[in-house]
């Protein structure tokens, strides 16, 4: 089964652009109540995925960096721990399995890597689940 089928597209997820700042990262978080977030480029294409750990990472690791300053760290500037791989949207289930075991969701992008949307973990699950055979 192609994956367009469990895509929420991007109207329907929060995600940053690289022009945002760590204190706007920290609210859209706040507000979506996600762990990561995508991130995209001006053109609208994936770059990666900033979680609540590289934002407390970067938090501790930086001298007189407070709540009350953040606003001056661009997103962009925030090492990301992790590279979540995303895929292409003609991709098929089974290539998400893996994706899926070590991201909370899975970026998906048209042949340009422009972002189309995220396929959720749980999502993924949920079809496997219903779709084992012995």
């Amino acid at each position: 089964m192609e994956i367009g089928f469990f895509l929420l597209p991007k109207e329907k997820v929060s995600y940053l652009t690289t022009s945002a700042t760590m204190k706007d990262a920290l609210e859209k978080l706040e507000a979506c109540h996600y762990s990561a977030i995508p991130i995209i480029d001006e053109e609208g294409k994936y770059i990666g995925t900033l979680s609540e750990g590289d934002i407390l990472w970067k938090l501790r690791g930086t001298a007189g960096l407070t709540f009350e300053n953040m606003h001056e760290i661009p997103v962009i500037s925030i090492k990301k721990r992790i590279y979540n791989e995303c895929v292409a949207i003609g991709a098929l289930m089974d290539d998400m399995l893996t994706l899926a075991a070590d991201q909370n969701f899975v970026p998906v992008v048209d042949d340009d890597r422009v972002f189309l949307g995220i396929i959720r973990r749980k999502d993924i699950i949920e079809y496997y689940t219903r779709n084992i055979t012995d």
